[in-house]
């Protein structure tokens, strides 16, 4: 053990400090213990990282030590600053205040910050908004209400808004405008944020993660409105209804729409460049318009919870002909009961199964009627299918589960390569 020691502590001091950065605080402090070489390398660490949880959920004795621990830090430049805090330390907003404002004089580049859920947001200082120096900026359940006019967040690239609180409908929109750099964006709204509709235009935006999970969220006029011509990927997920408009955005490669909108037209229409996508909709004749064609899409996973989601399924098969794989799953409660209707087989093979497609997996499968007839319909026709997975739901008997197996083995199927396998 000692030679161990003695080989770490002949490291080079910028290799014993990338070690150190990537530990709580309260850890890397704790090195400063072992020797007179340890005793004040901590300081010089450039990622802080400080959690309540790992002080027993103490208030006073969590702000102590970040007070201390910041005044100690000796290092030029602060990379990052990481904070968890909760509602148990009664002077968090006055804490964070002065936290934040020594990171903006330190020239952070990071800043995450989370205030526990469930509580009413505490606000942030003014100065945060004007720190140029900034490239990731991530707040949950916090208040942006006192961002003014100004903001300068012209060097942000990453911005991640979980459960925030805004002045108004135009404070985002214009959060946003000031990230002139900005290419990874997260909203999750909350309830009480004063939105009605989130408005994305970012000219250089990359990613995009839009949420809405909440039952607070009634209505069809709360939604989404995105204008981000070089967007590449889009992750949209709203469980309680309203809308998302999309116009200028042809660089799409991967999307995930999981939503219960009425009508997903202009959404989908939207994203015909796609290469992935994963999709949960309640609609399938108002997918998207009629005549659209996914020509790059090559991996289609579409959940199975809603009703008539065969007919979703038919649509897109027809208009993916260069899909290679499909991948079947629900993903949550069935929304509603199956109707009885029968499932309408394309009138012509697609393309995808007779050239393309190589890959079929469908989780939870249940083997019911419908199921049956998908599931022998796609191993009859795909032509160039080299594998079949099918993982029947857990909950499902041994009985069930080989009569499945009976079924689906002795089903035709067009390739004489396929590998059917029982997950």
């Amino acid at each position: 053990m000692g030679d161990y020691r003695d080989r770490l502590s002949h490291l080079p001091d910028d290799f014993l400090l990338q070690i150190l950065s990537w530990l709580p605080t309260k850890d890397a402090l704790v090195t400063s213990l072992l020797s007179k070489r340890w005793r004040f390398l901590w300081a010089s660490v450039p990622r802080l990282s400080y959690d309540l949880r790992l002080h027993n959920n103490s208030g006073p004795v969590f702000s102590q030590f970040v007070d201390r621990s910041l005044l100690l830090h000796k290092a030029p430049i602060l990379e990052s600053l990481n904070i968890k805090i909760g509602s148990i330390c009664y002077t968090a907003e006055k804490d964070l205040g002065v936290w934040v404002r020594i990171a903006v004089d330190r020239c952070a580049r990071e800043l995450d910050i989370s205030y526990c859920s469930g509580v009413e947001p505490v606000r942030l200082p003014k100065c945060l908004f004007s720190c140029r120096t900034l490239t990731v900026l991530k707040l949950e359940n916090l208040s942006l209400v006192d961002a003014s006019s100004f903001v300068c967040f012209q060097s942000i690239k990453t911005l991640r808004l979980i459960d925030v609180k805004y002045l108004d409908d135009q404070s985002l929109p214009r959060i946003i405008s000031c990230c002139s750099s900005l290419e990874d964006l997260v909203v999750q709204r909350c309830p009480g944020d004063n939105v009605k509709v989130v408005t994305v235009t970012a000219l250089c935006l990359k990613t995009l993660s839009l949420h809405k999970s909440s039952q607070a969220f009634e209505g069809d006029d709360d939604g989404f409105l995105i204008n981000a011509p070089k967007l590449k990927r889009l992750d949209i997920e709203d469980y309680w209804g309203g809308f998302c408009y999309i116009e200028n955005m042809p660089e799409v490669v991967e999307a995930n729409v999981d939503v219960i909108y009425k009508n997903t037209e202009k959404l989908l229409g939207s994203v015909t460049s796609v290469k992935r996508l994963a999709l949960c909709l309640i609609t399938s004749d108002a997918a998207y318009p009629a005549g659209t064609i996914f020509s790059e899409l090559v991996h289609l996973e579409l959940c199975t919870c809603a009703p008539r989601w065969w007919d979703l399924l038919t649509r897109l098969i027809e208009d993916s002909p260069k899909l290679r794989v499909l991948k079947l799953r629900q993903k949550h409660i069935r929304r509603a009961p199956s109707p009885r209707a029968s499932w309408k087989q394309p009138v012509t093979l697609p393309k995808c199964l007779l050239f393309h497609l190589e890959t079929f997996k469908w989780e939870l499968y249940e083997g019911s009627q419908k199921q049956k007839e998908v599931a022998m319909f796609i191993l009859k026709h795909a032509i160039r299918l080299k594998t079949a997975i099918i993982s029947p739901k857990p909950t499902s008997t041994l009985l069930e589960k080989h009569e499945m197996l009976k079924e689906l083995s002795s089903s035709p199927r067009g390739s004489s390569s396929c590998e059917l396998l029982f997950d």
